[in-house]
């Protein structure tokens, strides 16, 4: 009889980390966490600063599981390591160094100033992903703040990085949650309001953390060496498939991020998530979703809707912005990459990379949106595309139970077309924030007797269709008033409307019947509660 082997659950704490950023890459060991300018260097080693009274708030199982790790008691040793407590002997926590444009404008070093990475872990698979506690206190690139996260930004991010892990979106993840006993002043609007709140710290997870800013940096201070040195890190241990590094590896690992971004952006928009801040530095090398700070969903379809309050001025990144935004973003790091090539014109290759992946992809999401397929192709689809989001827009419709009920809605239009009127009229009343019968609904409802008649030339079957639309219209994400629902219940101890929403969004495509009250409108005490419609990049 074979004996069958199972990779046994770990404490965090006797996990046992590898350090390949720190020992490849060029480094600073002073310790000295003073706010500062670092030249010459990719990183600095730092360790955390311990927090009063660590104790565990929300714990990721399945990352957990996929990591080999166990779930830990509430005060223990492995809550004292994912709050920055303990540092085990094989950690060598560092914050990395970087640069940024900040909403267009180069900001210079920037770093990770509350951001400490303890090493990587290998999980059950063979790969090795980056442990990061955001919030662990103040490092070399702080600048003049104190490294410190607070609760209602942590909890957002530990929320959100899983949900949209669940909603199938390229992204980060968060593995635990941590209070920290201690306050942490904030003014969350940045309007002379300054007020204790809990404080947080997020264990997050990647295979990397490395952003766009990293290799800004190393151009805009002449460190070519370091700048070439991070380039050839990370593909050989991120995008090995490309082959060693050279210069015509460069070019195809350009390709490749530009690649990789446009999917990102096409999930986003298909969606509906908005980022909020995307600076230079909060894009990711690897085309994840990183640093969730002021994001949102669109509520009320608005192409110009953006949650961060610091970008109402310019609407710099707003839902519409996203996808020309990324290509900017992309066109930077194209910069910085110049000197690692021996033509820079030819890195313009991956811009175009990126506008033809993304014209496709979201061209591909939103016929499954619909219940279109490629199969039955027509030269009108695209027009029928191009005229939904300003019909979306007029109507002030809800973007996530708009395509969700209109799931439900299709199947109907294909066996009971008789009942075409109302079965529309219905879908765009039900889920419009707009007065009923307003003047937008009309326009909204032109469109779908346009879409209704496309939909009756496929040949799917009508619940073949309800299926693959439901696949593609997820009916749960994470609103920010059910975040901030879970961020008031947490902060009076009261964990159980965050455990049950954060299994809720584990499933964002099922039905889950008994949970409806997740896939609501944003209701009207919301409209205007800070934290629900709007945010700022405080934290």
């Amino acid at each position: 009889m074979e004996i069958q082997t199972q990779q046994l659950e770990q404490e965090f704490d006797q996990a046992v980390f590898q350090n390949s950023f720190v020992e490849e890459l060029r480094g600073e060991a002073s310790g000295n966490k003073s706010p500062r300018q670092v030249p010459g260097y990719t990183y600095s080693r730092v360790e955390p600063t311990p927090v009063q009274d660590p104790h565990l708030l929300a714990w990721s199982d399945d990352l957990a599981a996929f990591l080999g790790l166990a779930k830990p008691a509430e005060r223990s040793p492995a809550v004292a390591a994912l709050a920055g407590n303990l540092v085990t002997q094989s950690m060598k926590p560092f914050a990395a160094r970087y640069g940024g444009h900040q909403f267009g404008n180069w900001a210079g070093q920037l770093g990770d100033g509350r951001a400490i990475s303890l090493g990587e872990l290998t999980a059950t698979d063979g790969t090795n992903w980056e442990i990061q506690l955001k919030g662990a206190g103040p490092t070399p690139y702080s600048r003049r703040a104190d490294g410190r996260a607070v609760l209602r930004s942590s909890l957002r991010e530990f929320l959100c990085s899983e949900a949209m892990h669940y909603l199938g979106v390229p992204t980060t993840r968060a593995l635990s949650l941590v209070g920290t006993g201690d306050t942490v002043v904030r003014d969350m609007f940045y309007n002379g309001n300054p007020q204790d709140e809990p404080g947080a710290i997020v264990a997050r997870v990647a295979p990397t953390f490395i952003r766009f800013g990293n290799f800004q940096i190393m151009v805009a201070t002449g460190e070519l060496d370091n700048l070439r040195a991070l380039a050839d890190y990370v593909i050989r241990h991120h995008y090995p498939e490309l082959g060693e590094p050279s210069p015509e590896v460069y070019l195809k690992w350009f390709d490749e991020i530009c690649r990789r971004t446009a999917v990102m952006i096409a999930y986003w928009q298909s969606v509906g998530f908005v980022h909020g801040v995307m600076n230079t530095d909060n894009m990711s090398i690897l085309g994840l979703t990183i640093d969730y700070g002021p994001y949102g969903w669109l509520e009320p379809y608005d192409p110009d809707w953006t949650p961060n309050t610091t970008d109402f001025g310019y609407r710099r990144y707003s839902f519409g912005q996203q996808p020309n935004v990324a290509l900017w973003n992309l066109a930077q790091l194209g910069r910085a990459l110049t000197p690692l090539v021996e033509n820079p014109k030819e890195l313009n290759a991956g811009l175009e990379v990126y506008a033809e992946t993304l014209a496709k992809t979201q061209h591909a999401m939103m016929l499954k949106k619909l219940g279109i397929t490629s199969a039955t192709a027509q030269d009108a689809d695209q027009n029928l595309l191009e005229a939904l989001p300003q019909a979306l827009t007029d109507a002030e419709m809800d973007m996530t139970l708009f395509f969700r009920n209109l799931s439900h809605t299709a199947p109907a239009l294909l066996t009971r077309p008789e009942n075409e009127e109302a079965l529309l009229r219905d879908l765009v009343e039900a889920n419009s924030y707009a007065p009923p019968q307003s003047q937008g609904h009309g326009a909204l409802l032109q469109w779908l007797a346009r879409y209704a008649q496309r939909l009756r030339q496929e040949t799917a079957g009508p619940e073949a269709i309800r299926e693959s639309m439901l696949s593609a219209n997820p009916k749960y994400v994470l609103r920010n008033y059910l975040a901030q629902k879970a961020i008031d219940a947490a902060a009076t101890g009261d964990l159980s409307y965050l455990n049950t929403l954060m299994q809720v969004l584990k499933t964002p495509f099922a039905e889950q019947p008994e949970h409806e009250e997740f896939a609501a409108k944003r209701p009207e005490w919301a409209r205007h509660k800070p934290g629900c419609a709007t945010l700022s990049c405080s934290s």
